[in-house]
């Protein structure tokens, strides 16, 4: 009986085992047989799968769905050079796809030529050799197996980079087409506006033709125009303006003869109606009832009492309800009127041994004219100054008549002399401005400005309209800044 060795590997000669046949070629990456194990139920697992390594389905769906994605945000041309990628990148997965189904072809025949010659091994050994070339059939079976339902799944990838590699050519082809009648219709954009311009630039030669030929005349006739417009205005403009002066020059006179002429004419009136009171006969009025001039207090008879012997006291009288208002510091026989004075009456009331005398305005205080206008265009200035003069100074009259200058501003009210600052004050209500009521004839062109508590000026202006224009331009100012600007005691009666 023949004993078989353990080390049947080393002792069996090599012509036990028929040659591989040499029509078989095994790739590079195929040279040695891959190490499988079987698993459960004859599955076989390979033992070193590389996880990193995607399959063509997951490559296939990865990369439809990522030009599904960018479609939406991708230019025309863009878009069309995608798809001209991707089309090329389904043609070399085709060509993938048939090598790999070569190659299968090729495993089915190195598997089929293994089997056959395992199973002619398998009748020339015994024993335990003969066990695991058993072993080794069915790995082999189990592959064979394996390698068909690969095939399967190649067969369905295959159908699937097929059906993608149509959609990517349509999809390029719609987008070539696309990109056709874009290009098309930009081109005939494009010449519609080369035509625009062209017929702009012939239109706009045309006309520069026409200018030259006839842009000298024009402009000598123009000329001649601009010159005889000119010498008309030169010759008469100007009368037309001093005809107009003139005459409202004489006008202005001839109201003022008038109007002094009514009112004596009401004085004399108001005499020869008589009045219970001999007294009143005694002194009268004189001055013009307006802003910006100045009442006397004047006697008409030669048994009148001297005015420096009596006390004297002006009085504001309401032109409805007839209520009097003290003027505070009005008690000289000389009063200027001030803008709060304007449409009221005024009396001054005499005392001379224990006796009354009143004396009234005929009407109400008129406004100044144009003095509203002016102001109203002062107001629209941040800082308004006038030239003054300061005649006293906290009571003290000042011998120098240097010129100063008052800011009428906003905010603010300032005298200055040249660079130096002498008053600088923000409107509040401890503040006071109001006319001077006393002085002489000059009273119509003072006016007394409290700045502060301590520190009182009379200012002098260089005419009626300056002195006037101040003291409304700096109440407008104030009261924009809620708060009143008067004189001594006016702010009360205004707020009652």
């Amino acid at each position: 009986m023949t004993r078989i060795s353990r080390t049947f590997g080393n002792t069996m000669k090599k012509e036990a085992v028929p040659a591989v046949s040499a029509d078989v070629i095994f790739a590079s990456t195929s040279s040695r047989f891959p190490s499988y194990r079987i698993g459960s139920n004859n599955q076989i697992i390979d033992a070193k799968e590389n996880p990193k390594v995607l399959s063509m389905k997951e490559v296939v769906a990865r990369e439809t769905a990522l030009l599904l994605e960018q479609q939406q945000r991708l230019s025309v041309r863009d878009l069309a050079s995608k798809f001209e990628k991707g089309l090329a990148a389904a043609a070399k997965l085709s060509e993938e796809a048939k090598l790999r189904e070569a190659a299968s072809l090729e495993k089915h025949v190195l598997l089929k030529k293994l089997r056959d010659a395992l199973e002619s091994l398998k009748g020339r050994v015994a024993g335990r050799n003969k066990d695991d070339i058993v072993e080794a059939i069915a790995m082999v079976e189990a592959l064979a197996v394996q390698l068909t339902q690969r095939e399967g799944e190649l067969i369905q990838e295959k159908a699937e980079v097929k059906k993608l590699a149509n959609f990517l050519k349509q999809a390029s082809q719609d987008a070539k087409k696309l990109v056709d009648e874009e290009r098309a219709f930009a081109r005939a954009e494009i010449e519609n506006a080369r035509a625009a311009v062209q017929r702009v630039e012939e239109a706009l030669q045309e006309h520069e033709k026409m200018s030259r030929a006839t842009g000298k005349q024009d402009l000598e006739e123009l000329m001649k125009e601009v010159q005889e417009a000119r010498r008309i205005i030169m010759l008469h403009q100007p009368s037309k303006v001093m005809d107009m002066e003139h005459e409202l020059c004489a006008l202005r006179i001839q109201l003022a003869e008038k109007s002094k002429r009514s009112l004596l004419l009401q004085k004399e009136l108001a005499r020869s109606k008589g009045v219970k009171d001999n007294l009143s006969n005694l002194y009268e009025l004189d001055g013009a009832e307006t802003l910006g001039s100045y009442l006397r207090i004047k006697p008409c008879s030669d048994i009148a009492p001297e005015l420096s012997k009596c006390s004297i006291q002006w009085y504001r009288v309401s032109s409805e309800g007839g209520k009097k208002e003290l003027i505070s510091g009005g008690c000289k026989s000389v009063y200027a009127p001030e803008p709060f004075d304007v449409g009221r009456s005024l009396q001054a009331e005499i005392i001379y041994d224990g006796q009354l005398i009143k004396l009234t305005t005929t009407g109400a205080i008129d406004p100044a004219a144009g003095l509203g206008n002016y102001v109203e265009a002062l107001v629209r200035k941040h800082d308004v100054e006038f030239n003054v003069i300061v005649t006293q100074m906290n009571g003290v009259d000042q011998p120098s008549e240097s010129i100063h200058v008052l800011h009428v501003g906003k905010m603010r009210m300032k005298l200055r002399k040249g660079k130096t600052a002498i008053a600088k004050e923000y409107y509040s209500s401890a503040m006071q401005l109001c006319g001077v009521r006393g002085g002489g004839n000059t009273a119509a062109q003072a006016l007394f400005w409290l700045a502060k508590k301590g520190f009182s000026v009379v200012l002098a202006f260089e005419s009626e309209r300056d002195r006037n224009a101040a003291i409304m331009l700096a109440r407008r100012f104030a009261f924009d800044c809620n708060i009143i600007l008067a004189g001594p005691d006016d702010r009360t009666s205004l707020e009652t």
